[in-house]
């Protein structure tokens, strides 16, 4: 069945690589970016199903407007995807205040204040599918990109607590939490902290620095991410949690096993934390 989409943050990365699958499957997509010009190909290859909007997410009147005009445009929102993100790569200590604030402005309060908007159609048409883009990061953190992971935990958190709010009124919701892939989060899509710190240099240094060379030569491959995100919004019961790319499932195992190692090795701690049972 083909469905009406709206995604976020469709200039470049996996929003332009989900925006082309959709519109090549036959779906209806609102594709949003600040600037409209960086999609304008996209409108023009596909005229009759896509819809150029402009959306700025930290612009709570441009969210209103994105929404209004992809209602109007295609009669309601089957898909909503939170795409639009940055990174910002910085020890925690050498983390600028201004920086991090405008990565969770972008990241969090953005993605948070596009659901408050769409839930309303959402919930009167009893349907829709919300995916919310977080990262392996927001499942296991990294050296040199503290608060980035601190987004995208939030992301993560947010997304499983509006699962179980959602479930009921027939909306689902499906986190997306890729690795490495070939878009442009590692290159111009993320900031350094100008300050430098030398003591992190064997920690938080040496990871941004492996990020940036990996730039462009990630394993994971855009499209085949896109094929698969279309692919849960199709079927009965999608997952909470959706991981993209070999690396990300590598990490999310290691995490379990960090989690069940602590739980299990301080377990007579936790529970003598407790109250005496009478």
């Amino acid at each position: 069945m083909k469905k009406n989409w709206l995604i976020t943050g469709c200039s470049t990365g996996f929003g332009r690589a989900l925006a082309l699958e959709a519109l090549a499957q036959g779906h209806h997509v609102a594709v949003a970016s600040r600037n409209t010009k960086d999609v304008a190909d996209i409108i023009e290859k596909y005229p009759d199903l896509a819809l150029a909007v402009t959306l700025d997410v930290t612009n709570k009147q441009q969210i209103t407007d994105a929404v209004k005009l992809t209602i109007e445009k295609f009669g309601k929102i089957d898909v909503l995807v939170n795409n639009a993100g940055v990174g910002y790569f910085g020890a925690v200590e050498e983390s600028e205040d201004d920086a991090v604030r405008n990565m969770f402005d972008i990241n969090v309060f953005g993605l948070g204040n596009m659901i408050q908007e769409v839930l309303p159609f959402m919930r009167k048409q009893k349907s829709g599918h919300i995916l919310n883009v977080a990262s392996i990061g927001g499942l296991r953190s990294f050296p040199g990109v503290g608060y980035y992971n601190a987004t995208k935990y939030a992301v993560d958190g947010l997304s499983e607590a509006l699962y179980k709010e959602v479930a009921p009124l027939g909306i689902k919701v499906t986190i997306i939490a890729p690795s490495g892939f070939r878009t442009d989060w590692a290159g111009r899509s993320a900031n350094d902290t100008q300050i430098k710190i030398d003591d992190y240099e064997l920690t938080a240094r040496k990871n941004m620095a492996d990020i940036r060379k990996s730039s462009g030569n990630q394993p994971g491959d855009p499209v085949r991410a896109a094929k698969a995100m279309i692919m849960i919004t199709e079927v009965e019961n999608p997952p909470l949690r959706l991981l993209l790319g070999a690396g990300a499932l590598k990490g999310a195992r290691l995490k379990i096993e960090e989690l069940k190692h602590d739980f299990e090795t301080w377990a007579e701690v936790s529970e003598g934390a407790d109250a005496p049972k009478d």
